[in-house]
């Protein structure tokens, strides 16, 4: 089935220019290209589109004016910025309402993959109703305590990126989001940013303030949410689990960025569950009952009532925001690796090995011998479940 793209920019030769460079991919995608956004709103009304990519500074109505409408209007469409890097302040703007931030002039393979992408991560979760729910969110649930911490501290004179970032890296929902930010085309940073704290000094303390105080891209979690789920025991164990991953991609002389990698996949594995609990709390109490009254694993007692589980719906929302594809993959596939068609000890496999010794270690420290819940089909082809019992040790020895 083709996609269909709507690019919306005020100048007829941008509009041109990408209509020339794409044509080739007219097999694959149905592309309208509409000039100002007052134009693109009306072509919505009459069509349906999977993907619109949108200029910022335009008459009439603005990008984030127009994104901020398509967001509400047809939360399922996966909404990209392209802009340039002089729009910081109408893009900010966007924050809320944008998916990615590509930036003018944008590498054609660039702007291809993020579509791509996008489209393929529509697949991975296509339920549209958790599809229309995820397309709306604007602010990401946080800890309360937390919350009020980082409130706290951002109206501090005396505030740092340390402070902040130290505040930030021990809340799931912040660190996606500045993670999201940091490491989008918009901010220009070369590199993948995966340290929190350096995500903060990277975006410097205004744009922090901006986001937080300004614009408001956290929120607390509803006391309805708090009351089936234990948020700071989700993110105790996902910051754990992070440490083991870290540790066994270390000591399986992998390099420092997938080692950085498989920690922020495990801290973030279980944002979904956070997600579902806060905006379906009525199907996820189900959930919860159905753990504790059948002993189901979590992630089967989503499937059996969602249909999809939190390891889907957590590698949706950070496959849109951009997030590299390692990591989606190390979250969509945690508690089943050998679905992954990549051969080889991925990320997936990291994540799903350090989780299961995280809880073991929570219930039996030191004296487990065997995981249970292990991908043994996946361990076994890797020749790697013989490996376990030297990871045990030397985790337990830190």
């Amino acid at each position: 089935m083709k996609r269909r793209i709507l690019f919306v920019d005020d100048e007829l030769n941008i509009l041109k220019g990408l209509q020339r460079s794409l044509r080739p991919l007219r097999q694959y995608w149905d592309m309208e290209f509409s000039e100002g956004a007052v134009n693109a709103l009306e072509l919505l009304e009459k069509q349906s589109f999977d993907v619109i990519v949108s200029d910022m500074r335009m008459p009439q109505m603005d990008g984030a004016t127009l994104l901020k409408i398509v967001q509400e209007k047809y939360p399922t469409m996966v909404r990209i910025v392209l802009s340039g890097y002089s729009d910081q302040e109408m893009t900010m703007k966007s924050v809320k309402s944008a998916h990615q931030y590509l930036s003018k002039p944008c590498d054609k393979k660039v702007l291809i993959t993020a579509i791509t992408r996008a489209c393929s991560l529509q697949d991975l979760l296509n339920k549209k109703p958790l599809q229309h729910l995820l397309g709306g969110i604007e602010s990401m649930p946080s800890i309360p305590a937390l919350y009020a911490q980082i409130m706290e501290e951002l109206r501090s004179a005396e505030a740092s990126t340390a402070s902040v970032g130290k505040i930030i890296a021990k809340d799931m929902g912040m660190t996606a989001k500045v993670l999201q930010l940091v490491n989008s085309s918009f901010f220009g940073i070369p590199r993948h940013i995966s340290n929190v704290t350096e995500a903060v000094v990277m975006l410097g303390m205004d744009v922090v303030k901006s986001l937080v105080l300004g614009i408001e891209v956290f929120s607390m979690f509803s006391k309805k949410a708090l009351s089936i789920i234990s948020v700071e025991k989700i993110h105790d164990h996902c910051v754990k689990t992070g440490v083991i991953a870290k540790d066994i991609a270390t000591l399986e002389k992998m390099d420092k960025k997938k080692a950085d990698n498989a920690m922020i996949a495990s801290i973030l594995h279980d944002l979904g569950k956070l997600l579902m609990a806060q905006y379906f709390y009525d199907d996820y109490k189900k959930v919860m009952e159905m753990v504790l009254q059948k002993g189901v694993p979590v992630f089967k007692a989503e499937r059996q009532i969602f249909g999809v589980t939190h390891a889907e719906v957590g590698a949706y929302l950070l496959g849109l925001w951009g997030l590299p594809d390692n990591i989606i993959e190390g979250i969509a596939f945690h508690h089943n690796p050998s679905n992954f068609v990549l051969k080889g000890f991925g990320l997936c496999g990291l994540v799903h090995v350090a989780e299961l010794m995280e809880h073991h270690e929570q219930r039996q420290p030191g004296t487990w011998d065997t995981l249970n819940g292990l991908d043994t089909e996946y361990m076994d082809k890797l020749e790697l479940t013989d490996r376990i019992p030297l990871w045990r040790e030397y985790i337990q020895k830190k």
